[in-house]
C-alpha cells in the first residue's frame, strides 16, 4: 500500500469538513499508523471532537465516543458484569471495545476514571471480574482535553499522559481559516466522507511502517534529545524511555506517509514538542514553558 497516496486521501476527506490544521491532521494519522493513542489539547470549540470523528469517517472501522463528566466512573468506559435471568455472570462490554474511541475532555474526569484507562492504553485489555478481555485491533484512542486552569478541569497524572504517544496543541484558527471555516458549514450537509482504509487497512500500514529503516546517526540524535529533557537545568522530571520509542515509531510512520523508506533527522525535529511536551515536568519558576526548552535542546544538537 502507498502511505504518501493514502495519506493524502485521507487528509482530503477530512479537510471537507476541517478548515486549516494541516498539521494537526498529519499528526493524528501519523498516530494511527504508529499504533499510539493522542491527546488533542485546546480550548472549547476548536474542533478537536470534528477532526477525530472525521478521521473516523474516513477510516472504515468502528468507533465510539465517551464524554467526560466528573460523574463518569470506570465501568461506563470498560463495562461490567451482571447476572442474567437464570443466575449466570455476563459481562456487558463498554464503549473501549472498539477500534477508534474518542474519550472528549478526559481532564474533566475524576481521577480513578483516568487511571482505569492506564491498563486499556498500555496492554490493550480490559480486566473485569478477574478476567481478561481483548479489545479489538487496531484499537487507538483519542482523548481531548481542556487547557488546565479552566473551570472543572484536573491534570492528567503523568503515569497516564506518558501513555498517550504525542499530545497534539489545537489553537484557534487564523482569520482565513475562520472564514474558510463558515463556509464549510454552510455547505456541510452536502459534504459525505468517503471512506479511504478500512481496519485491515490500518493494521497493513502499521507493519508497513516498521519495516522503515531507522538510520543509527538518527537512533543516537532521538537519545541526545531524550537524555538533554534530563539534564535541562528547569526541567524537574525528564522524559520517559516511552519518548524514544514513540520517536521511533512515529518517524517511521511520518516517513512512511511521505513515501520515503529511511527516517530522517527532520522527522524527529517535526515530532519533538507533540512527543516531549506532555512527558516533561517544568519548574514554576523556569518562566520558559515546555514548547521553549525543546525548542532550546533542539538548537543546542548539531
Amino acid at each position: 500500500m502507498d502511505g504518501a497516496t493514502v495519506f493524502q486521501e485521507i487528509r482530503d476527506e477530512v479537510k471537507k469538513h476541517i478548515a486549516g490544521k494541516d498539521e494537526t491532521i498529519e499528526l493524528m494519522i501519523i498516530a494511527i499508523v504508529a499504533n499510539g493513542h493522542a491527546l488533542l489539547e485546546g480550548v472549547p470549540g476548536v474542533a478537536k471532537t470534528t477532526m477525530t470523528k472525521a478521521l473516523a469517517s474516513a477510516v472504515s472501522a468502528d468507533f465510539k465516543r465517551v464524554q467526560g463528566t466528573p460523574d463518569l466512573v470506570p465501568s461506563d468506559i470498560t463495562g461490567y458484569t451482571y447476572r442474567d435471568e437464570i443466575g449466570n455472570v455476563q459481562f456487558r462490554r463498554g464503549p473501549i471495545f472498539t477500534n477508534m474511541l474518542l474519550v472528549d475532555e478526559l481532564n474533566r474526569t475524576q481521577p480513578k476514571t483516568m487511571s482505569a484507562l492506564l491498563e486499556t492504553l498500555e496492554e490493550r485489555q480490559v480486566t473485569v471480574g478477574g478476567r481478561d478481555f481483548q479489545l479489538p485491533k487496531p484499537f487507538i484512542t483519542f482523548a481531548t482535553q481542556n487547557p488546565l486552569k479552566i473551570e472543572g478541569t484536573e491534570p492528567l497524572p503523568k503515569v497516564l499522559a506518558d501513555r498517550f504517544i504525542m499530545k497534539i496543541d489545537v489553537d484557534y484558527p487564523n482569520m482565513k481559516e475562520e472564514q474558510e471555516m463558515m463556509r464549510l458549514k454552510e455547505k456541510e450537509e452536502t459534504y459525505s466522507i468517503k471512506k479511504v482504509i478500512d481496519a485491515n487497512d490500518v493494521m497493513g500500514m502499521q507493519q508497513d511502517a516498521k519495516a522503515v529503516t531507522l538510520p543509527d546517526d538518527v537512533a543516537e540524535y532521538i537519545t541526545q534529545i531524550v537524555d538533554a529533557t534530563r539534564k535541562e537545568i528547569h526541567v524537574v522530571m525528564g522524559a520517559s524511555p516511552r519518548a524514544d520509542l514513540a520517536f521511533m515509531n512515529c518517524s517511521k510512520a511520518r516517513a512512511y506517509l511521505s513515501g520515503r523508506k529511511e527516517v530522517a533527522r527532520d522527522d524527529i525535529k517535526f515530532l519533538a514538542k507533540p512527543i516531549l511536551s506532555h512527558r516533561i515536568s517544568v519548574r514554576a519558576t523556569g518562566g520558559i514553558g515546555a514548547h521553549g526548552i525543546i525548542d532550546g535542546i533542539i538548537a543546542s544538537l548539531r
